[in-house]
């Protein structure tokens, strides 16, 4: 099995369980707290934050993206070639729709029903852009700064902080967007609303990678970082 292949498997199998976090959490939410919109949201916000942690920090030794727009941003920083990059965005796409099919199937409902959840406005939109910001700062801003066994938990914190002070609840991923249009539940969302927050997210993905250039122009190897922070404890004590 070539590396390529065990990427591209890890990158499905996280992405799956990923969008089975979002949408599973979404539908015992809306079961166990029917009458609090709020409550489900809390949630829905709590376990994805605590899947996308728990499954960066055991993928991330191959690949833990989960998200074309991270791979296509990794692809410009050239972290990864052109092939590689489109064999990982097919696997999250592939392995975004396995995860709503499960989650569905999980909880006893049909595999595939389109979503009637309509999300859509300008509002919405920039809520998509800023939240897609966000993400690559939090990913490339670890990562470039030589702190990358961090990732896991600050994209997680950040995912579950962004479900709230987005106006969009913070898809800022496309693979995500495009699996949550089969699942007319509590995560949905409805096909027609799905290319305006996957452009929102192309613009967010363009914009932040601008601005992770311009704060990270170049990459600080792990060990500078663990050495500048071992001797500022050392002051510091």
């Amino acid at each position: 099995m070539t590396v390529l292949m065990r990427k591209a498997g890890a990158e499905f199998a996280g992405t799956a369980f990923l969008v089975m976090a979002v949408v599973g959490s979404g539908v015992m939410a809306s079961r166990l707290s029917p009458d609090d919109v709020g409550l489900q949201l809390l949630q829905n916000s709590v376990a994805t934050g605590a899947a996308l942690v728990a499954l960066i920090v055991a993928l991330q030794p191959v690949s833990a993206s989960f998200n074309p727009v991270v791979t296509l941003v990794e692809r410009a920083l050239g972290m990864i070639d052109t092939g590689a990059a489109l064999a990982l965005i097919g696997a999250q796409f592939l392995g975004g729709v396995a995860g709503t099919v499960l989650a569905n199937l999980m909880f006893g409902l049909d595999a595939v029903t389109l979503s009637s959840h309509e999300r859509t406005g300008a509002g919405l939109w920039l809520g998509e852009v800023i939240a897609t910001v966000g993400l690559l700062l939090i990913v490339f801003g670890a990562v470039r700064s030589g702190r990358a066994e961090r990732v896991a938990f600050a994209v997680g914190g950040y995912i579950t902080a962004a479900y709230w002070f987005t106006s969009s609840t913070s898809f800022a991923n496309p693979a995500v967007t495009v699996a949550r249009t089969i699942t007319d539940t509590f995560a949905g969302i409805a096909p027609a609303s799905a290319p305006g927050f996957i452009l929102a997210q192309i613009l967010g993905g363009a914009a932040g990678f601008v601005l992770v250039r311009f704060l990270y122009p170049t990459l600080v190897p792990a060990t500078a970082t663990s050495a500048a922070e071992a001797a500022t404890r050392k002051v510091l004590s």
